[in-house]
C-alpha cells in the first residue's frame, strides 16, 4: 500500500554510547523547558558545567545495562509492528536529545512527498519538559510547512489503559500478596506551580486503572503513586519512590512505571537496579518492576486508536 501519510512517534532519545550520551546530556540542559534559563549563552555555560561533572558518573550507571539505552531498538520494533496496524503511514521516531533530530526526520518525510503529517508524543501525560518540548522542537524545525495532526496527552485512551492492566496482570498471579506502586518520573515542584498539567494527570491516571482494577476484581494488598530520578537540592514531586520504598518492609513490591511508553535506562537501570537496592536495603521482601508496553499488540491497537 502506498504510504500517503506520516506518523512521527516523538521521544527523548537516549544513548547508544558514551558519546552519545554527552550529546543527550548538553542537548537535555541546553532546554530552555528543562533548564529555565532564558539566556542562550548563560544556559550553555550552565549546562556544559553540568555535564562536566555528570557525564563519567552517569556513564557508570550505562555501562550497568550494556552501555546503550535499549530505548532505540525497542522504538524500531515499535515501528516494525504498527506498519502491520497502520499500513498507509510511513512511521518514523524523532528524537529530542539524540539522532534520529526532528530535522532529520523531516527530511526522510519530505523526500517521500508527504504532507499529512500526525505527530505522536509517546509522553501519556503532558509536561513542558516533554510533550511541549519535543513539539516545539519539531515545530521549529519544519517551519509548520506540514498538514498537521497533533496529539498531545493520551493517558485517558480505554485500549492504551487496557494494554497497562495486561502487562500487570501478567506479571504476578498472587496480587493480594503485593502493594503496587506505580511510579512516575519526578519532576521539580516549581515546575507544577507554574501550571504544568503532569502532577493532576498523572494523579487521575493512576485513579482510572485503580478503577479498572477494581472492576476486573484485582485487589492488590494496596496501590500507591510515587515520583523517582529526584536530582538535586530543589524540592520535587512528592512521595519519593525511595521513601515509599521504606513503608514496605518484608512485604512484596510491584512496580508499574507509569510514565514511560518505552523501556529506557530510568527503568533498566533506575527501576530494575538502583531502586532495586534501595528496596533491598529497607528489607522489601520481594521486588518486581514490570516492562514498559514496548511494542506489545495490545498497545499497537491503542495507537492505531488514538490517531484515528
Amino acid at each position: 500500500m502506498e504510504k500517503t501519510k506520516a506518523l512521527v512517534l516523538l521521544n527523548m532519545g537516549a544513548a547508544r554510547n558514551k558519546n552519545e550520551l554527552e550529546t543527550f546530556l548538553l542537548n537535555m540542559f541546553n532546554d530552555e523547558n528543562i533548564l529555565g534559563i532564558k539566556s542562550k549563552l548563560l544556559r550553555s555555560i550552565v549546562a556544559s558545567i553540568i555535564v562536566m561533572f555528570r557525564h563519567e558518573k552517569a556513564w557508570e550507571n550505562y555501562k550497568l545495562i550494556g552501555g546503550h539505552s535499549p530505548l532505540h531498538k525497542l522504538s524500531e520494533e515499535l515501528i516494525h509492528k504498527l506498519n502491520k496496524y497502520l499500513p498507509q503511514y510511513y512511521i518514523l521516531t524523532a528524537m529530542r536529545y539524540t539522532p534520529l533530530f526532528a530535522k532529520d526526520t523531516i527530511k526522510k518525510i519530505k523526500q517521500k512527498n508527504i504532507t499529512n503529517v500526525t505527530l505522536l508524543p509517546l509522553y501519556p501525560h503532558y509536561s513542558t519538559t516533554t510533550t511541549k518540548s519535543s513539539l516545539e522542537d519539531f515545530l521549529d524545525s519544519c517551519e509548520y510547512k506540514f498538514n498537521l495532526k497533533i496529539i498531545s496527552g493520551f493517558y485517558k485512551n480505554d485500549l492504551y489503559n487496557k494494554a497497562i492492566i495486561q502487562n500487570i496482570k501478567n506479571t504476578v498471579n498472587d496480587y493480594a500478596s503485593y502493594n503496587l506502586i506505580f511510579s512516575a518520573h519526578g519532576l521539580p515542584q516549581s515546575i507544577i506551580n507554574n501550571g504544568d498539567p503532569y502532577e493532576k494527570q498523572i494523579e487521575h491516571n493512576v485513579q482510572i486503572l485503580r478503577d479498572i482494577l477494581q472492576k476486573d476484581n484485582i485487589y492488590f494488598s494496596s496501590i500507591h503513586l510515587a515520583y523517582q530520578s529526584k536530582v538535586g537540592p530543589m524540592k520535587w514531586l512528592q512521595p519519593s519512590l525511595d521513601e515509599k520504598l521504606k513503608e514496605f518492609k518484608n512485604q512484596n513490591v510491584l512496580i508499574y512505571p507509569i510514565s514511560f511508553i518505552i523501556d529506557n535506562s530510568e527503568t533498566v537501570f533506575e527501576l530494575n537496579i538502583e531502586y532495586k537496592q534501595i528496596a533491598i536495603n529497607v528489607g522489601v521482601k520481594d521486588y518486581k518492576v514490570i516492562e514498559c508496553l514496548n511494542s506489545s499488540d495490545i498497545f499497537c491497537e491503542a495507537i492505531q486508536d488514538i490517531i484515528n
